[in-house]
Parts: C-alpha cells; structure tokens; sequence
C-alpha cells in the first residue's frame, strides 16, 4: 500500500492490541481514513481478484451473500469481506511471498482474527487456475460458519401479527388496527 499515511494512534483504529471487536456498533472496525486507498485498488485490481469477484462474490454470486471489494477495516483494506459473516477473503500475489510482506501477511490475518473476523488466504495462481476449487472452498467456509453461528432471535413479542378467523372465511387475513387484506 504505497502512499498510505502512517495509522498508529489513529483515533479508533486499534493497532496490533488486539482490543476492537468488529460488529454493527463500530460499522465492523470500518476506517474511513483509508478508503481514497482502498478507492485506487478498488479501480487497480489484479486478474485473480477481478477474477474472483466477477465469478465468484459479485451481487450474492456466494450464496446470496454481499462481498465488498477493497474494504478498509482496522488499520489495513481487506481484499473481499462480508460483513454479515465477518469473513475477510484475501487473495496474494507473487509479492506476498516474500519474508518480508509474509509477515505482514500474517499480523492482519492476526489483527482481524483478534477483532472477530474468519480469514481466508489463497494465492493468485489457485485463483487463476482452479476457480472450482476457490469457490468450493469459500462455500465450504460460509456452510462453517453459517452452522456455527446462531440463529437469528425471533422478532420482539407484539410485531406479528396473527390472522383472525373472521378474515380466513374471505379467503384474506386481517391486521389488527389495518384492513382486511384478500
């Protein structure tokens, strides 16, 4: 990430403590201060994640789930995440193969895990050369978590809204306080 400002002890980004929990109240550790960044790579993006976003997340391709490309979450741009699942799916290239960016590799997939994220990792070349295979596996990941992760609490007492008898002879059901529907 060539040109991006130093982020230490930016106001609410958490750095490497470990400490922030991603969820609805903090927008899932969103950081605005990155998203000009996060812009530019969006419009810069490799094969394999063009690839990958245009066959396998774009518009709920991923069992009806939304992926944002280029997300800026703590202090890094995630390459693909879903909010819902907190899953961050990262796709790295020859240069990630350093010892170097590995290292850096390996403290955001940290960061995020510690602030409540999934994080998957596969290179460009899997991408590439066995999209099949990718997507299982993403598949295979949201089927995980989509079992592990309870279910939705049921609406609070006093938001349905029951059919009364009276209605059900119309063939329609009635609201209580609206009218009857056919």
């Amino acid at each position: 990430m060539d040109g991006c400002p130093p982020l230490a002890g930016v106001q609410g980004v958490e750095t490497m403590s470990g400490k922030l929990k991603a969820d609805t109240t903090n927008n899932y550790a969103y950081n605005k201060i990155l998203q000009p960044f996060a812009n530019k790579l969006r419009k810069e993006m490799t094969k394999a994640e063009a690839c990958l976003w245009k066959y396998a997340l774009h518009a709920g391709h991923m069992k009806g789930y939304q992926f944002r490309r280029q997300r800026p979450v703590l202090r890094y741009i995630a390459d693909f995440l879903c909010k819902e699942l907190k899953l961050v799916i990262e796709v790295d290239g020859i240069t990630h193969q350093d010892d170097e960016t590995g290292e850096k590799d390996k403290q955001k997939t940290s960061d995020l895990e510690s602030a409540g994220f999934k994080v998957i990792r596969f290179t460009d070349e899997e991408v590439l050369k066995n999209m099949n295979g990718v997507m299982k596996k993403i598949e295979r990941v949201v089927e995980e978590m989509e079992m592990s992760s309870p279910p939705p609490a049921p609406p609070p007492a006093g938001d349905s809204y029951p059919c009364t008898s009276a209605s059900e002879d119309k063939g329609g059901y009635e609201i209580p306080g609206k009218t009857t529907i056919l």
